[in-house]
């Protein structure tokens, strides 16, 4: 930290704030970064975030906004599955936010990140009362989704989530953020990206399955690359724009010069911070996968401040930009394209976080096939 301060490099604030309000979960998906990796913390949590760490938080929150003259905060409801807490649990957490964030003279905007199983009418009917977007998790079609993504007595539950989601794309259709899908390289790209347009979703977002240079990755090196990169062909090849790819749109976008919004593309900063459902401050999730504890910071809502997450190591190094690559990513010609990667991907056991993401090799296929795909646009063009 003494050594990024004396070199000029000062942490921006946080602008989002990842609530675990439920630290449980209705789903048993076999990859899941909270509960099938290394990582017990979700053991050692309540259930539910309770009402004193929520009023807590939104205080921090508040006091985070007021003293970086911030505008507004994103705040997203996450878990576990965090429409557990039910419409009534739901209504309370946001307004108890919201309110605390308006008095500081900033808005809070609300997202919630859910499995998609229990958007009844009634929870939707919350929702859209307290303006709180959705995001839903579905990976894809029936045979993708339901290969992974199952209820605890092993069956699908496909079902249930597109009933959700039809749902959400219609009359609720203002609260739809997107859809987050996390990849199967042995599923069909194409299949899976036209099956996830049937509820003509505003973004998919598609995820790299968690992983690092210890667990090592599902399938050989450039086989992600490749999957991604006949999404890119499908996606990029449509008539007209069908719906937003974040992590192509940021690709392309940064390829051709712009800056990214993604903190795992580019050497954009990180302006998140998870908040546990007892109130201790965690990076991101993504550092589950490494070791039990590796995302806590030793930090907590009643003892510290937001300001002070920003002057952690583990903060500081997400938001240090090159400073906290390797020298091999400091070499490499995508460098401003890529950005390392994740950075619970560069794991090394025993050595760190200073590595190349175990993706490398799948990033550096999938930024190559963008620029040949518009090298040969730019070629084509009069």
């Amino acid at each position: 930290m003494a050594a990024l301060l004396d070199d000029g490099w000062r942490p921006a604030p946080l602008r989002q704030f990842i609530l675990k309000v439920r630290s449980r979960c209705n789903l048993a998906c076999d990859y899941c970064v909270i509960y099938e990796h290394g990582d017990r913390t979700w053991q050692r949590q309540p259930h539910a975030m309770g009402r004193r760490v929520l009023e807590q938080v939104a205080r921090r929150i508040a006091e985070h906004a007021s003293r970086h003259s911030l505008p507004r905060a994103r705040v997203v409801l996450h878990g576990g599955e965090p429409l557990l807490a039910g419409p009534d649990g739901i209504t309370r957490i946001v307004s108890t936010v919201r309110e605390a964030v308006q008095r500081a003279g900033a808005e809070a905007e609300f997202t919630v990140q859910t499995n998609g199983t229990l958007l009844s009418e009634r929870m939707l009917d919350t929702l859209a009362e307290h303006r709180v977007r959705v995001g839903v998790s579905v990976d894809g079609d029936r045979a993708a989704h339901d290969a992974h993504r199952l209820t605890p007595a092993g069956r699908g539950s496909y079902d249930r989530v597109m009933a959700g989601l039809h749902r959400l794309s219609g009359p609720y259709r203002q609260l739809y953020a997107g859809l987050l899908c996390t990849i199967d390289p042995v599923s069909d790209p194409v299949a899976v990206y036209e099956s996830m347009l049937d509820t003509r979703p505003p973004l998919v977002d598609f995820l790299l399955p968690h992983a690092h240079w210890g667990t090592g990755t599902r399938a050989a090196p450039g086989a992600y690359g490749r999957w991604l990169s006949a999404v890119f062909d499908r996606w990029a090849g449509a008539e007209h724009k069908e719906t937003s790819v974040r992590m192509l749109d940021e690709l392309l976008h940064t390829v051709l010069g712009g800056r990214s919004r993604l903190d795992w593309v580019g050497l954009t900063r990180s302006i998140s911070v998870f908040v546990e459902a007892d109130g201790t401050l965690h990076q991101n999730d993504a550092l589950r996968t490494s070791h039990d504890g590796a995302a806590a910071s030793g930090l907590d809502v009643f003892r510290n401040s937001f300001d002070d997450v920003l002057h952690h190591p583990g903060f500081a190094a997400r938001q240090a930009g090159a400073r906290a690559l390797a020298d091999n990513c400091l070499s490499c010609p995508e460098l401003a394209v890529c950005g390392g990667g994740e950075y619970g991907h560069r794991y090394r056991p025993g050595d760190g976080y200073r590595h190349p993401t175990v993706y490398c090799a799948d990033l550096l296929v999938l930024v190559g096939h963008i620029r040949r795909r518009l090298a040969r646009v730019e070629k084509a063009c009069p």
